[in-house]
Protein backbone atom coordinates (compact mmCIF):
# COMPACT_ATOMS: atom_id res chain seq x y z
CA UNK A 1 0.00 0.00 0.00
CA UNK A 2 1.39 3.40 -0.96
CA UNK A 3 1.83 5.67 2.04
CA UNK A 4 0.84 9.33 2.09
CA UNK A 5 4.51 10.32 2.17
CA UNK A 6 5.22 8.23 -0.93
CA UNK A 7 2.29 9.82 -2.73
CA UNK A 8 3.55 13.28 -1.86
CA UNK A 9 7.04 12.42 -3.13
CA UNK A 10 5.66 10.99 -6.39
CA UNK A 11 3.48 14.07 -6.85
CA UNK A 12 6.42 16.38 -6.28
CA UNK A 13 8.47 14.40 -8.78
CA UNK A 14 5.75 14.64 -11.44
CA UNK A 15 5.39 18.38 -10.86
CA UNK A 16 9.16 18.82 -11.19
CA UNK A 17 9.18 16.79 -14.39
CA UNK A 18 6.29 18.83 -15.74
CA UNK A 19 8.12 22.05 -14.98
CA UNK A 20 11.25 20.74 -16.70
CA UNK A 21 9.25 19.67 -19.75
CA UNK A 22 7.62 23.09 -19.93
CA UNK A 23 11.01 24.76 -19.74
CA UNK A 24 12.19 22.70 -22.69
CA UNK A 25 9.39 23.65 -25.07
CA UNK A 26 11.05 24.89 -28.25
CA UNK A 27 9.85 26.72 -31.33
CA UNK A 28 11.07 28.24 -34.56
CA UNK A 29 10.58 31.97 -35.12
CA UNK A 30 10.91 33.59 -38.56
CA UNK A 31 10.55 37.17 -39.69
CA UNK A 32 12.25 40.53 -40.03
CA UNK A 33 14.44 42.17 -37.40
CA UNK A 34 12.51 45.09 -35.96
CA UNK A 35 14.97 46.03 -33.23
CA UNK A 36 18.09 44.67 -31.52
CA UNK A 37 18.98 46.23 -28.19
CA UNK A 38 21.62 44.69 -25.95
CA UNK A 39 20.60 41.04 -25.85
CA UNK A 40 16.93 41.57 -26.77
CA UNK A 41 15.92 40.84 -30.37
CA UNK A 42 12.50 41.88 -31.65
CA UNK A 43 11.31 39.97 -34.71
CA UNK A 44 8.28 40.97 -36.78
CA UNK A 45 6.49 38.04 -38.42
CA UNK A 46 4.74 38.08 -41.79
CA UNK A 47 1.39 38.61 -40.05
CA UNK A 48 2.70 41.76 -38.37
CA UNK A 49 3.04 40.30 -34.87
CA UNK A 50 6.22 41.21 -32.98
CA UNK A 51 8.07 38.77 -30.73
CA UNK A 52 10.84 39.52 -28.22
CA UNK A 53 13.58 36.93 -27.79
CA UNK A 54 16.39 37.18 -25.25
CA UNK A 55 19.65 36.06 -26.88
CA UNK A 56 22.00 34.06 -24.66
CA UNK A 57 25.68 34.72 -24.02
CA UNK A 58 26.46 31.67 -26.18
CA UNK A 59 24.72 33.22 -29.19
CA UNK A 60 25.73 31.93 -32.63
CA UNK A 61 24.85 34.05 -35.68
CA UNK A 62 24.88 32.15 -38.97
CA UNK A 63 24.77 33.84 -42.38
CA UNK A 64 22.68 31.93 -44.94
CA UNK A 65 23.63 32.33 -48.60
CA UNK A 66 22.36 30.75 -51.80
CA UNK A 67 24.49 27.82 -52.96
CA UNK A 68 24.47 25.13 -55.64
CA UNK A 69 24.73 21.36 -55.78
CA UNK A 70 28.19 21.70 -57.35
CA UNK A 71 29.48 22.96 -53.98
CA UNK A 72 28.64 19.67 -52.28
CA UNK A 73 31.64 17.35 -52.43
CA UNK A 74 32.57 14.06 -50.83
CA UNK A 75 33.39 14.92 -47.22
CA UNK A 76 31.08 17.96 -47.06
CA UNK A 77 29.00 18.17 -43.89
CA UNK A 78 25.35 18.78 -44.81
CA UNK A 79 21.82 18.69 -43.48
CA UNK A 80 18.74 17.85 -45.50
CA UNK A 81 15.05 18.11 -44.73
CA UNK A 82 13.38 15.38 -46.79
CA UNK A 83 10.35 13.19 -47.33
CA UNK A 84 10.79 9.40 -47.04
CA UNK A 85 10.11 7.47 -50.27
CA UNK A 86 8.73 3.96 -50.72
CA UNK A 87 12.09 2.70 -52.01
CA UNK A 88 13.79 3.74 -48.74
CA UNK A 89 15.44 6.89 -50.10
CA UNK A 90 14.76 10.43 -48.88
CA UNK A 91 13.55 13.11 -51.31
CA UNK A 92 15.18 16.41 -50.34
CA UNK A 93 13.03 19.44 -49.55
CA UNK A 94 16.11 21.59 -48.94
CA UNK A 95 19.83 21.06 -48.36
CA UNK A 96 22.13 23.03 -46.05
CA UNK A 97 25.91 23.03 -46.41
CA UNK A 98 27.46 23.63 -43.00
CA UNK A 99 30.56 25.70 -42.34
CA UNK A 100 33.53 23.50 -41.43
CA UNK A 101 33.44 24.86 -37.85
CA UNK A 102 29.87 23.50 -37.59
CA UNK A 103 30.80 19.93 -38.50
CA UNK A 104 28.94 17.54 -36.19
CA UNK A 105 25.98 19.88 -35.63
CA UNK A 106 22.79 17.85 -35.12
CA UNK A 107 24.39 14.72 -36.54
CA UNK A 108 21.91 11.92 -37.15
CA UNK A 109 18.51 11.15 -38.65
CA UNK A 110 15.26 12.26 -36.97
CA UNK A 111 11.72 13.60 -37.58
CA UNK A 112 11.49 17.18 -38.87
CA UNK A 113 8.92 19.95 -38.38
CA UNK A 114 7.04 19.36 -41.66
CA UNK A 115 4.51 16.49 -41.15
CA UNK A 116 6.01 13.07 -42.05
CA UNK A 117 9.34 14.67 -42.98
CA UNK A 118 12.84 13.89 -41.72
CA UNK A 119 16.10 15.75 -41.09
CA UNK A 120 19.43 14.08 -41.79
CA UNK A 121 22.75 15.68 -40.84
CA UNK A 122 26.00 14.01 -41.72
CA UNK A 123 29.01 13.67 -43.97
CA UNK A 124 28.56 13.21 -47.71
CA UNK A 125 29.96 10.00 -49.16
CA UNK A 126 29.25 8.94 -52.72
CA UNK A 127 27.21 11.12 -55.07
CA UNK A 128 25.37 9.70 -58.10
CA UNK A 129 23.64 11.60 -60.90
CA UNK A 130 20.34 10.10 -62.06
CA UNK A 131 17.23 10.98 -64.04
CA UNK A 132 15.44 12.26 -60.93
CA UNK A 133 18.37 14.34 -59.70
CA UNK A 134 21.55 13.75 -57.76
CA UNK A 135 21.66 11.17 -55.00
CA UNK A 136 23.79 11.90 -51.95
CA UNK A 137 24.83 9.25 -49.47
CA UNK A 138 24.85 11.03 -46.12
CA UNK A 139 26.63 9.14 -43.35
CA UNK A 140 26.24 9.65 -39.60
CA UNK A 141 27.27 7.70 -36.51
CA UNK A 142 24.27 5.36 -36.49
CA UNK A 143 24.14 4.70 -40.23
CA UNK A 144 23.51 6.42 -43.54
CA UNK A 145 20.68 7.66 -45.77
CA UNK A 146 20.46 8.05 -49.52
CA UNK A 147 19.01 11.48 -50.33
CA UNK A 148 17.71 12.32 -53.80
CA UNK A 149 18.09 16.02 -54.60
CA UNK A 150 15.66 16.89 -57.45
CA UNK A 151 16.43 19.84 -59.76
CA UNK A 152 15.27 23.10 -58.20
CA UNK A 153 15.72 21.97 -54.60
CA UNK A 154 16.76 24.98 -52.44
CA UNK A 155 20.41 24.67 -51.46
CA UNK A 156 22.06 27.09 -49.04
CA UNK A 157 25.44 27.45 -47.39
CA UNK A 158 26.00 28.46 -43.77
CA UNK A 159 28.72 30.99 -42.92
CA UNK A 160 29.59 32.09 -39.39
CA UNK A 161 28.46 35.69 -38.80
CA UNK A 162 28.12 38.06 -35.84
CA UNK A 163 25.67 40.38 -34.07
CA UNK A 164 26.40 43.24 -36.49
CA UNK A 165 24.11 41.48 -39.01
CA UNK A 166 21.09 41.81 -36.70
CA UNK A 167 20.03 45.14 -38.19
CA UNK A 168 16.44 46.35 -38.78
CA UNK A 169 15.06 44.78 -41.94
CA UNK A 170 17.31 41.70 -41.87
CA UNK A 171 15.47 38.43 -42.57
CA UNK A 172 16.07 35.95 -39.76
CA UNK A 173 15.08 32.51 -38.52
CA UNK A 174 15.66 31.45 -34.92
CA UNK A 175 15.89 27.72 -34.36
CA UNK A 176 15.09 25.95 -31.10
CA UNK A 177 13.87 29.03 -29.23
CA UNK A 178 13.14 27.90 -25.67
CA UNK A 179 10.02 29.01 -23.83
CA UNK A 180 10.87 29.68 -20.20
CA UNK A 181 8.53 28.93 -17.24
CA UNK A 182 7.69 32.65 -17.00
CA UNK A 183 6.60 32.70 -20.65
CA UNK A 184 9.63 34.60 -21.95
CA UNK A 185 11.60 33.32 -24.95
CA UNK A 186 15.31 32.58 -25.14
CA UNK A 187 17.43 31.85 -28.22
CA UNK A 188 21.03 30.82 -28.81
CA UNK A 189 21.18 30.77 -32.62
CA UNK A 190 20.02 33.18 -35.31
CA UNK A 191 20.16 32.42 -39.03
CA UNK A 192 20.41 35.61 -41.09
CA UNK A 193 19.61 35.71 -44.80
CA UNK A 194 22.25 37.31 -46.98
CA UNK A 195 21.82 38.70 -50.49
CA UNK A 196 18.04 38.85 -50.17
CA UNK A 197 17.69 35.19 -49.16
CA UNK A 198 14.95 34.38 -46.65
CA UNK A 199 16.20 31.71 -44.21
CA UNK A 200 13.90 28.79 -43.39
Amino acid sequence: MITLTARILVGAFLIAMGTQAFAQQTMRIKGTVEKFDGNMLTVKAADGASTNITLTDKLVVVGVVKASLDEIKEGSYVGSAAMPQVDGTQKALEVHIFAESQRGTGEGHRPYTVPNSTMTNGTVGATVTGNDGNMLTVKYKEGEKKIVVPPGTPIVRYEIGDKSELTPGAQVALLNVVKQPDGSLQGARVNVGRGGLVPQ
